[in-house]
């Protein structure tokens, strides 16, 4: 198993979140990597270190978390689907790394004030979702055990999430459990799979992909299958295919 593929096993989301600061030679890297991705596909990924104003008192949270002072920036054009798909798949290559770097993370999407980030932003511009990141407690505490019993009760099985056209080789199905471990908005799994046997091809879809959060949802699963199936290269868009290694 690789080092990715087990923080995909490891990794869980995390809303509490202690006081020290993010060593800075792990800083380092992070930035090295948000470079390389934002480069690579044109994204504009920013990291905050210790300004969690977008996340203090319950009326900008919810209450759903606690010592926020780092997390990244997701920004991009809310109609540019291809783009935000791209934020999901990098956002996530982005949390698996962190997993690895021991910080705590997680995808938030509504529980934040946009208005308190302290970006500055043209007028196509948006704040897709953020990722807070930082060091956490060993153990979950009791909110964050009781909001991840709530959100993973439905848990969908990995048969539930492609269809195929025959029997499916093994390194598929390796994709699909890991992609039954990929974080999605209120755990809704929205995103299926399926198996050409004829020509050995895989594709991966959304009912809606102007749903609200559903582009970011197709590039976060598209990941995991890729690192589960041990390696290939994904098309962007929706229904795009996969061409394995």
């Amino acid at each position: 198993m690789s080092i990715l593929q087990n923080a995909i096993a490891t990794r869980c989301s995390r809303r509490k979140y202690l006081p020290e600061p993010i060593d800075s030679s792990v800083v380092v890297k992070l930035q090295a990597l948000i470079a390389e991705y934002s480069v690579k596909e044109n994204l504009d990924i920013r990291l905050v270190l210790g300004n969690g104003e977008a996340f203090r008192g319950f009326k900008k949270s919810y209450g759903m978390f606690s010592g926020v002072e780092n997390y990244l920036g997701l920004i991009g054009n809310k109609n540019d689907l291809e783009g935000t798909e791209k934020l999901g798949y990098y956002g996530e290559l982005l949390v698996l790394h962190a997993t690895v770097l021991s910080l705590g993370t997680c995808w938030v999407g509504g529980t934040f004030h946009r208005a308190s980030c302290p970006f500055d932003l043209s007028e196509n511009e948006h704040i897709i979702c953020t990722i807070t990141l930082g060091n956490v407690p060993q153990e979950l505490s009791a909110k964050e055990k009781f909001i991840r019993a709530l959100i993973h009760r439905k848990t969908k099985t990995a048969e539930q999430m492609y269809t195929s056209t025959g029997a499916v080789p093994d390194w598929f199905l390796s994709g699909m459990e890991d992609v039954r471990l990929a974080p999605s908005a209120v755990n809704r799994q929205p995103v299926m799979f399926s198996y050409n046997k004829e020509d050995e091809s895989v594709a991966a879809s959304v009912k809606d992909i102007t749903g609200d959060g559903y582009a970011l949802d197709l590039g976060i699963a598209k990941l995991h299958f890729e690192l589960g199936a041990n390696g290939g290269t994904w098309n962007f868009g929706n229904g795009a295919k996969f061409t394995k290694a």
